[in-house]
């Protein structure tokens, strides 16, 4: 069943003229898109005006400025068009989403905002925005991420955003991810990121169970590499397909570390993406979205994600994740 799917892949990673309409679906990790207040329920601390990163609001609606900018030319050489539809992280709270949708270069693009607050306890959640023109919700869901130490207490994370919706006309579920991090170390980490796997099995299982071939999407900052044990064992079935795998390499990523390029954010997708039919939508193309515009133009650091902050130290940049992205062509029945 693998042979056949990566026959299949490499046969769609050609360059080929599909007719049809192009649709881009995005991922972001905005790195940290936190407002001005002080939530007294979360440690939001180190983004307050009197906290070493003296974050303000001039800071605040320049990140928001970039970042809508930056989300508004995702795969737009090839649509034309802003995407679709784009699942976010490292937001604070429905407020700042709000804010991003109806900045400079999205307030025309028809967004709509889908958030939940989840438990984690820095306060950042997990969104998704999508051009209501083109995408219509129809459920949405905040799945819990339970994850317990060894003395039973619970670790308390982002939940997993479950957005059931029609793109153009056809049904499809979206499942929005931010897996536990690496900092505390990667063999110590890695049960937290097969449990969360393991969760968004449990969820895509029941979609099939209650529908005859789903569309399904799985997006996010994996805090893992599409190669990792949490994706290749937990989470992927011959149902889905990786389209990110062949994107990996020494000279790209989705972020850098220590000189090093990861590739955590990825979108994975049911294999039914893959049949060319009137009246649906099939993958056309995968991709990161590292132009210049968001990198670091020169030094050490030349290349990498153009970031808000190092450390403490405020650079005034987009994010230190770069966007990344499929795209649909739809072919109208």
């Amino acid at each position: 069943m693998f042979l056949v799917i990566d026959t299949v892949m490499k046969f769609f990673f050609q360059k080929r003229r599909i007719p049809g309409t192009v649709h881009t679906l995005a991922f972001y990790n905005l790195e940290n898109l936190f407002d001005v207040k002080d939530d007294r329920s979360t440690l939001d601390d180190d983004f307050l005006p009197h906290a070493k990163t003296k974050w303000n609001e001039k800071k605040y609606r320049k990140k928001v400025h970039k970042l809508g900018k930056a989300i508004a030319r995702v795969g737009f050489d090839k649509s034309g068009q802003p995407p679709a539809i784009v699942g976010l992280a490292e937001v604070e709270n429905e407020e700042v989403v709000n804010d991003l949708v109806n900045s400079k270069h999205l307030a025309k693009k028809g967004f709509e905002v889908v958030h939940y607050d989840s438990p984690d306890e820095r306060g950042i959640d997990t969104a998704l925005i999508y051009r209501k023109e083109h995408f219509e919700v129809t459920d949405s869901v905040s799945v819990p991420l339970l994850l317990y130490d060894d003395r039973g207490v619970r670790d308390y994370t982002r939940d997993i955003l479950h957005v059931t919706g029609r793109l153009n006309g056809e049904r499809m579920h979206v499942l929005v991810n931010h897996w536990p991090s690496r900092r505390a170390g990667v063999h110590e980490t890695n049960p937290k990121r097969i449990e969360a796997a393991q969760t968004v099995r449990q969820v895509m299982e029941a979609i099939i169970e209650e529908e005859k071939d789903p569309g399904i999407i799985i997006m996010g900052d994996f805090n893992d590499e599409p190669t990792s044990e949490s994706i290749k064992k937990h989470l992927l079935t011959p149902f889905l397909i990786n389209p990110m795998e062949r994107l990996m390499g020494t000279q790209r990523g989705s972020l850098r570390h220590r000189g090093h390029w990861n590739l955590f954010d990825q979108i994975i997708v049911s294999h039914n993406f893959l049949k060319m039919e009137r009246g649906t939508h099939h993958f056309a193309h995968a991709n990161i979205f590292d132009k210049r515009f968001l990198a670091e133009w020169e030094g050490r650091y030349k290349g990498n994600p153009f970031r808000t902050f190092a450390g403490k130290k405020y650079l005034g940049g987009y994010s230190d994740h770069y966007p990344v992205y499929i795209q649909f062509k739809y072919t109208h029945s």
